[in-house]
């Protein structure tokens, strides 16, 4: 788009932000402007359609009693065994909205209220009318008497929106903003926004993380650690007790081969761009949007104030509500959230077990090739386990943090939703990630050693780590995760609303096609004195009705979904350097997924009005934080990069900085395992499982520790220990400080929207100023 046609769309101080978005293809504007409509009219053919069982008449009739008492126009349509109920507010409520709302544009003559707006007042009102019994309408949806409740799809306005955004060809496009929040609310649009923000930053990790793979890629010839596992003739400890025998060192070439392509240098640089990179993307976000805000004059709204606009709009008499808080009440709605999370933890032990118990008795098969690989195939196991958890938990999570959310004294909507929000998450967060951190941090450290191995219930032996790393097995379960939830995730996502559409629309007979004067009208004329007939009211809330529901948690889902793939984006990235491209190519289509989902198969989302995501920026703070100490541990703590280091340095050939042709590296797999004996009486191993594949008799075999004959630890391993603490508290004090440098380096504001909004505030002042000496009398004789 060139720049006078930018410029005539939004004003000077925003076109930094919001040009470099549409010159970046994040967003694409294309001169859109909001249509307004006067409050005497309306596009739709009502403003909310509810829909109940005609056998429930009579207690929907004291309901809509209670509506016609506010002046709501209502409109029946019987149906069958339904009635439609269409509802029109009357205008009196937006004059006063328009009056008592802090809108910079409300003394305008041509400023009326948004359809956006209107949509937004008129649900409100509904959800706090109540009937003489004292039953909302939230009650009455619960107990059936109705059964839906929705805004009505514009038509144009849809068909714009298909055409220029919700659309697989759409996929490489921008997103027209401005559009999306002139018929979902600035809500949607925010999260949109922050969604195509946060899939174009990942290009940039995502190339650097297919670097760091194929720099690992590179290794695969010439790496010496690769060739001592493949060429080795060591001899490693049997996987069990009874039934399993010692197995050769480079039967596990392949599995060598896959750590080395993520636990190598390249991931420790890679681990350090990620966490400067979360910190420039959250940055770079709160720019974007207050550029956006400033554009849509919301940046000094206020979510509490607008409540309680609409709470006096609704009820001129009624009472404040007053904030809460009691000490005793929080506490045990911790204690409850603690015991949720204690169960998650539980849930992830029993996993465990399970992945012990499996490893042991696949150890013990007679096909050579399970036996050999019984701790891949418990942890495959393991990871589809982990997903079937995630699966049924999120449900049982939802339900949980429902029921506490509603035990809080919450004044609002909105705290209610910000408290509900960090509860799902958090028991998310624990579901997803503390099998996570087992893998991570505890398999393979705490096993024990041939004579005294660490067991579950004194029977089954805690799982190791391969010879060449524990990172495999946190990369593999990973993946496995990753993928499984994005694809299963986004095909369920879709074909749920499109199964869901096409089988309500079996259920009713075909509709005819809408009659020659109302197809022949402009749906931005209808207004009351041309309003549609019956037939065609009726065709139009049916095939509204046929969509899948919607609620006023459904964007609550969108969001819960991204952020937990930015934490896995982010959190283990270090094990698995190609999680941003598989993230970037799952957000492109659920940009497009998400967008056709609300357009075409969902019901309209009732529009909200707001000036940014909500308690989810603190979330993603607190994510970028986690990455970073994450991360270090990792590199510290699982991988061998340490270990290597201090071997290369100190052990290895090079440890005398005298010139050698040998490689610095060369040794390094045999200097790292230890050696059990048959004949010392302390290793515990039956004479029958010190026999090879090959049916050679061995004395002794080797197992990944660095203990001496005794079993005691030698000195290289309390160097490697103090090493690997030395360097996790170097890499996250170093990368913190880099991250607070750059949150104060990047202003949250450009300069040209603080310039504006100070601009505008000395205006204001001014203005005031000169009221006050041409009225002096005025002005003087207020107290």
């Amino acid at each position: 788009m060139c720049l006078c046609k930018i410029k005539w769309i939004f004003p000077p101080h925003v076109w930094a932000s919001i040009e470099l978005l549409e010159l970046l293809g994040v967003v694409n504007e294309n001169g859109s402007t909001s249509k307004l409509v006067p409050p005497g009219l309306t596009p739709l053919s009502c403003d909310f359609v509810l829909v109940g069982k005609r056998v429930h008449s009579l207690k929907q009739g004291d309901y809509i009693h209670e509506l016609k008492k506010k002046k709501f126009r209502v409109k029946e349509i019987e149906d069958d065994n339904l009635i439609f109920y269409g509802l029109q507010a009357p205008n009196e409520i937006f004059y006063k909205y328009r009056h008592l709302s802090n809108d910079p544009n409300r003394d305008s003559s041509m400023y009326v209220v948004p359809l956006r707006i209107r949509l937004m007042i008129v649900h409100f009102i509904l959800n706090h009318t109540k009937t003489e019994s004292g039953e909302s309408l939230r009650s009455l949806l619960n107990s059936n008497i109705f059964d839906a409740k929705f805004c009505l799809h514009e038509k144009k306005r849809q068909k714009q929106l298909k055409e220029s955004w919700a659309r697989w060809t759409a996929c490489l496009k921008g997103q027209p903003i401005t559009d999306i929040r002139d018929y979902f609310g600035e809500k949607v649009a925010l999260y949109f926004l922050w969604l195509g923000w946060y899939t174009y930053l990942l290009v940039p990790p995502a190339v650097i993380g297919v670097i760091v793979f194929l720099y690992g890629l590179s290794f695969f010839n010439s790496s010496p650690l690769l060739k001592e596992v493949c060429n080795s003739e060591i001899v490693m400890c049997p996987l069990c007790d009874t039934g399993c025998k010692v197995w050769k060192l480079s039967d596990t070439c392949n599995y060598a081969k896959l750590t080395l392509l993520f636990d190598n240098e390249g991931t420790v640089f890679f681990a350090m761009v990620m966490a400067i990179w979360t910190t420039l993307f959250l940055e770079f976000w709160k720019r974007n949007r207050a550029s956006y805000m400033c554009e849509w004059k919301v940046s000094d709204w206020n979510e509490d104030e607008e409540e309680l606009i609409l709470e006096i709009i609704n009820d001129p008499e009624c009472e404040r509500k007053q904030f809460q808080h009691s000490y005793s009440h929080s506490f045990l709605i911790l204690v409850c959230v603690a015991v949720m999370i204690l169960v998650i933890i539980g849930l992830t032990t029993a996993l465990v077990v399970i992945r012990v118990m499996v490893a042991s008795i696949l150890a013990q098969e007679h096909w050579e090739f399970m036996s050999h690989h019984s701790n891949i195939g418990a942890m495959m196991l393991g990871a589809f386990l982990h997903y079937i958890i995630i699966t049924v938990m999120t449900k049982v999570n939802r339900i949980v943090a429902m029921k506490l959310s509603d035990k809080e004294r919450t004044r609002s909507f909105s705290a209610r939703e910000n408290s509900f929000t960090v509860k799902m998450f958090t028991f998310q967060f624990f579901t997803y990630f503390t099998s996570l951190f087992y893998v991570a941090f505890f398999l393979g450290r705490v096993n024990g050693h041939p004579g005294e191995y660490v067991r579950l219930a004194g029977a089954w032996r805690l799982e190791e780590c391969h010879p060449s790393g524990c990172l495999t097995d946190l990369f593999i379960q990973m993946t496995f995760i990753m993928v499984l939830k994005q694809i299963i995730g986004n095909v369920f996502e879709f074909a749920g609303p499109w199964l869901c559409r096409i089988l309500k629309k079996k259920k009713v007979p075909k509709l005819q096609r809408k009659c020659q004067a109302c197809y022949l009208k402009d749906d931005s004329d209808v207004g009351k004195s041309n309003e549609m007939c019956d037939y065609c009211k009726h065709r139009d809330w049916v095939k509204n009705h046929q969509l899948s529901e919607v609620d006023s948690f459904s964007l609550f889902n969108e969001f819960l979904e991204m952020v937990i793939q930015f934490s896995f984006t982010t959190i283990f990235v270090a094990a698995f350097p190609l999680a941003p491209l598989l993230a970037l190519f799952n957000n492109v289509i659920e940009i497009r997924l998400d967008a056709i989902k609300m357009v075409t198969l969902e019901r309209r989302m009732v529009p909200k009005k707001t000036n940014d995501i909500g308690v989810w920026i603190n979330i993603l703070e607190v994510i970028g934080v986690l990455a970073v100490i994450a991360n270090g541990l990792v590199i510290g703590i699982s991988s061998d990069f340490i270990p290597r280091l201090v071997y290369q340095y100190y052990y290895g050939p090079c440890a005398t900085g005298n010139g050698t042709d040998t490689d610095c590296m060369a040794g390094y797999i045999n200097n790292s395992l230890s050696i059990a004996s048959l004949g010392d009486g302390k290793a515990k191993i039956s004479p029958s499982q010190m026999v090879t594949s090959t049916g050679i008799n061995v004395t002794s075999c080797s197992y990944k520790d660095y203990r001496d004959s005794d079993y005691n630890r030698t000195p290289q391993f309390w160097l490697i220990l103090a090493v690997r603490f030395a360097f996790v508290i170097l890499f996250e004090h170093v990368l913190l400080i880099c991250r607070f440098i750059a949150a104060r380096f990047i202003p949250s504001a450009p300069m040209e929207v603080k310039n504006a909004k100070l601009s505008n505030e000395f205006v204001r002042l001014k203005e005031k100023l000169k009221s006050f000496e041409e009225h002096p009398k005025v002005a003087h004789s207020l107290p």
